[in-house]
């Protein structure tokens, strides 16, 4: 079964996220999930963004790369919006990543090098009207990653919400949260 390291979202570790890892791990996967906000959980998603921006995306990101070290060096790096910064950058830049799941966001693959490695199969998951996801140019630079990479593949949701996989939000949505878990749970049977 595969390993994967779990970023979570600009909100902080909420339950919904750490749903979405148990998920995984009743399907067999180990699943670690570091909390980058040790501890500061928020309610409302501008908040956790301010939070997010007072502490530094580049301390977050270190963040993420200080919960690699002890971990073996093939893992799924995996991450819901704010988290897809230090997921990103640990595929694209920790020799033997297995793969990358990308939720809510992608970023271009310039901000942490010159190009997605090859081999290293990624997915990317959002919803066709979500502002976030479209209007600030993720999905572009998602697009532009499937372009570039043989092993990456895009999926759009119908809707318009931005953290559509955490169950514990008034933005999730159910069907598109299940559709998004069976596509996960068959990525990384493949990366076994």
């Amino acid at each position: 079964m595969a390993e994967v390291l779990l970023f979570h979202h600009a909100q902080g570790l909420t339950s919904g996220v750490r749903v979405f890892a148990e998920a995984l791990r009743a399907a067999g996967h180990t699943v670690h999930v570091p909390d980058l906000y040790e501890g500061r959980v928020f309610d409302d998603l501008a908040d956790g963004v301010a939070h997010a921006q007072e502490t530094g995306f580049g301390s977050l990101v270190e963040r993420g790369r200080a919960a690699a070290e002890g971990l073996p060096a093939e893992l799924v790096y995996a991450g819901f919006s704010l988290g897809v910064l230090p997921a990103q950058s640990l595929a694209q830049t920790r020799p033997g990543a297995k793969g990358a799941l990308l939720f809510h966001s992608c970023v271009p693959v310039t901000e942490f090098g010159d190009g997605w490695p090859q081999g290293v199969p990624v997915q990317i998951h959002g919803m066709e009207g979500d502002e976030s996801f479209v209007e600030e140019g993720d999905i572009d630079a998602a697009r532009a990653l499937v372009e570039s990479a043989p092993d990456a593949e895009l999926f759009v949701y119908p809707g318009k919400e931005h953290l559509f996989a955490d169950s514990s939000l008034p933005s999730y949505t159910e069907e598109a949260a299940a559709l998004l878990t069976q596509r996960v749970l068959a990525f990384l049977d493949a990366q076994r």
